[in-house]
């Protein structure tokens, strides 16, 4: 996986190619996924350009050789949450707003959790090679994500953390589930979690995040479930 974010304020920025893929330009052997999260913004792909309002989604296949970010208001500028891994397949670029995406409803108020799942790249979303991306969007008063957690052996996962209100923090918790530890997370962070940690969160204030996962399957339900009680 690679993990990043363009943040373009009153210029636009190029995706640029870098030498440890050993490729004549980013995109040759790889996809992308990209989620805006805050103001407007537009995304040029070999010369067709995609505007972005908050949370639309934009899937960009192997192949395209040209990526480039720009935001419609320098005051309100767009940050475009970038995640990429290796496709062995190209498949076109398709944009999904935030109201196309699939809502999945999910927590309870009085377990502090609930949460508003949205679905873009899935196996019945858009189409990818490995890439399986959303967002969790925590309702107000809740501040705990994926409860209970879970693993998958056959994915990887990035967490990217947003909306956090300033001067709050968020807690993300990490390991195998008998055995966690906890890192404290900023607004616009990310943590990245191997296949045999658990990947969770508790916020000081409620808040927003990105998931993103890519290994052997695109089945969001694929997951090793960890009961609460045996956390330690």
């Amino acid at each position: 996986m690679i993990v990043g974010t363009a943040n373009p304020v009153d210029k636009t920025i190029e995706l640029e190619n870098y030498p440890n893929l050993k490729a004549n330009y980013f995109l040759e052997r790889r996809e992308i996924g990209i989620i805006n999260v805050a103001g407007d913004g537009e995304i040029i792909a070999d010369g067709k350009s995609y505007h972005l309002n908050k949370l639309d989604c934009l899937y960009i296949g192997k192949g395209v050789k040209s990526v480039k970010f720009s935001s419609k208001n320098p005051a309100q500028p767009a940050v475009f949450y970038i995640l990429s891994a290796p496709a062995h397949a190209a498949y076109p670029i398709t944009i999904m707003t935030h109201a196309e995406a699939a809502k999945v409803y999910t927590g309870d108020i009085s377990t502090a959790n609930k949460r508003t799942i949205n679905k873009y790249i899935h196996m019945d979303g858009i189409k990818s090679c490995q890439l399986v991306m959303g967002l969790t969007i925590l309702h107000e008063g809740s501040i705990w994500n994926t409860m209970p957690p879970h693993t998958h052996d056959r994915r990887m996962e990035a967490y990217f953390y947003f909306d956090l209100p300033v001067g709050q923090k968020i807690f993300h918790y990490m390991g195998e589930g008998d055995e966690t530890r906890h890192i404290t997370m900023n607004n616009y962070e990310a943590a990245v979690s191997p296949p045999w940690s658990i990947h969770a969160g508790s916020g000081t204030a409620s808040y927003s995040f990105i998931w993103g996962m890519a290994g052997e399957n695109l089945d969001y339900t694929d997951m090793d479930a960890i009961a609460i009680s045996d956390i330690k």
